[in-house]
């Protein structure tokens, strides 16, 4: 791996790096499918334009961008025509995958939560950022954010009827520690 200037790993090191967290933030604010893709996929290409990253922490820099480019699509989607005409049952139907069904409802569940805990949920426990950066790029403060990341949470939990159990270590882990594989 040649480094690039000033020391900086190669692009494609980052996307492979950081690019679950950046697509796991965009699913949470615009929920799964190509909304989504679209918006991780605009991250990178503003990324790239001005790597290497001006910044230290390279993925909270990456989780604004991707914050950025989720609010353009939901603006974009307000200026879009709505269809009203529902389009025709297709005869053939796709067999189900049980983990696919159980993806789409969690993510699902994550778009139907209110908007502020929707983004607390998504930049704190999907893109890692700390409650003080959660709290600049939702307008808000740590407090608030804290408040709204642990009731979205506890909503998820019950809508999706998930609890941490002593089987599942990493279900109460912070953003922090599920990086570096300690334990609380």
């Amino acid at each position: 791996m040649t480094p690039t200037p000033r020391g900086a790993p190669p692009f494609d090191e980052i996307v492979r790096r950081h690019g679950a967290t950046v697509l796991r933030v965009c699913r949470a604010v615009l929920g799964p499918g190509p909304d989504a893709d679209d918006a991780w996929s605009e991250t990178f290409l503003s990324a790239l334009r001005v790597w290497p990253a001006p910044v230290d922490n390279v993925e909270a820099w990456l989780v604004r961008i991707a914050h950025r480019k989720a609010i353009d699509v939901i603006r974009g989607r307000e200026r879009r025509a709505v269809p009203t005409a529902e389009p025709a049952p297709s005869e053939a139907r796709p067999a189900v995958d049980p983990a696919a069904d159980a993806t789409d409802e969690v993510w699902a569940a994550v778009a139907d939560l209110p908007e502020r805990q929707r983004l607390a949920v998504a930049y704190h426990w999907f893109g890692g950022l700390p409650h003080t950066e959660t709290a600049e790029l939702t307008g808000s403060t740590p407090a608030a954010v804290r408040r709204a990341a642990a009731d979205g949470l506890a909503t998820l939990r019950r809508v999706l009827a998930v609890h941490p159990t002593s089987d599942d270590p990493g279900a109460a882990q912070s953003p922090s520690s599920r990086r570096t594989g300690a334990h609380p």
